[in-house]
């Protein structure tokens, strides 16, 4: 099998292109940046640039799947201009494959898209399945909706989309687990707000293994990618203090005070979606790291 990969020198794209390569898939991947070209047996860099609109159509030769990772990180800044390249990085990118694809023989028979639990509505109450039609009216909402709605046009070319909804991903060496760990380990750690916002979380080893799953499935539709057993922020808080045999002794951070901080992107810390994994659970995935104490033992001891 040969898969073309978006975002590969991400930190999702890092683990998923080391794990497809352990199962024997030959990788194309795409890059902006003609340094990190590399061209290994099964490892074979291209040239794109989605705000030209230009991409090496070699990229397509043999592929059977498509994972599109790409898109600029959430986690820095929101001022408008950042806002726009997100939400560019996401819609650019997909048009982009689209556009290849339309006007390229290949054989390429699915779209794997990386989508975000942003899209639901915070909610103290409520748990959320694929089938909510509600869309959350922050940026988040915003930005998955649209990716999303961008995937779907593959559909006329024959290919099946499959957009997996991603939750706080848990990993060693980025994202949101490492600056949670600072405070914690030094002394100063506390939940956010009342603590009670839900956090549907998923190990990165179990996310990059239902990506391999959902295309060796051929997975179609959307997914909640997210662990069985979401926890609040107080209890994503002490289980981290707890592996690392810290004490919360500080009150919780107020809203107010985060939002100076960090601005628009302070919602991040104070969302609540509760996500519900039953489908992939049906569709025969097999986590790892069903509980949060399992998988942070893994992650920090």
């Amino acid at each position: 099998m040969k898969v073309l990969v978006t975002g590969a020198t991400g930190l999702i794209g890092k683990e998923l292109v080391s794990l497809l390569l352990q199962n024997g898939i030959t990788i194309h991947y795409l890059t902006t940046s003609a340094k990190k070209i590399e061209s290994e047996p099964n490892y074979h860099g291209f040239l794109w640039n989605p705000q030209k609109g230009t991409i090496d159509e070699n990229c397509l030769l043999g592929v059977d799947a498509i994972i599109h990772l790409a898109g600029a990180s959430i986690a820095k800044r929101w001022t408008n201009s950042y806002k726009q390249e997100i939400i560019e990085s996401r819609i650019l990118t997909t048009n982009l494959l689209f556009n290849a694809l339309k006007n390229n023989p290949n054989q390429v028979k699915q779209i794997v898209s990386a989508s975000a639990i942003g899209i639901y509505p915070s909610s103290l109450t409520k748990v959320y399945s694929e089938d909510e039609n509600e869309i959350s009216p922050t940026f988040l909402g915003t930005v998955s909706e649209k990716w999303e709605y961008a995937l779907e046009k593959f559909k006329r070319l024959d290919i099946t989309v499959c957009k997996l909804r991603i939750g706080l991903v848990l990993a060693k060496d980025g994202g949101a687990l490492p600056q949670m760990v600072k405070p914690i380990q030094s002394g100063m750690g506390a939940a956010f707000g009342t603590g009670k916002q839900m956090q549907s979380w998923i190990h990165i080893h179990d996310l990059v293994a239902m990506f391999l799953f959902a295309i060796q499935n051929n997975w179609n539709g959307v997914f909640n990618a997210v662990a069985p057993h979401p926890v609040t922020n107080s209890e994503l808080t002490k289980g981290i203090a707890d592996v690392l045999d810290k004490d919360i002794i500080l009150p919780n951070v107020p809203q107010f005070l985060m939002k100076l901080l960090l601005g628009e992107m302070h919602i991040l810390l104070f969302e609540s979606q509760n996500v519900n994994a039953k489908k992939v659970l049906d569709n025969g995935f097999q986590f790892k790291y069903k509980i949060l104490d399992k998988a942070l033992d893994n992650l920090l001891v």
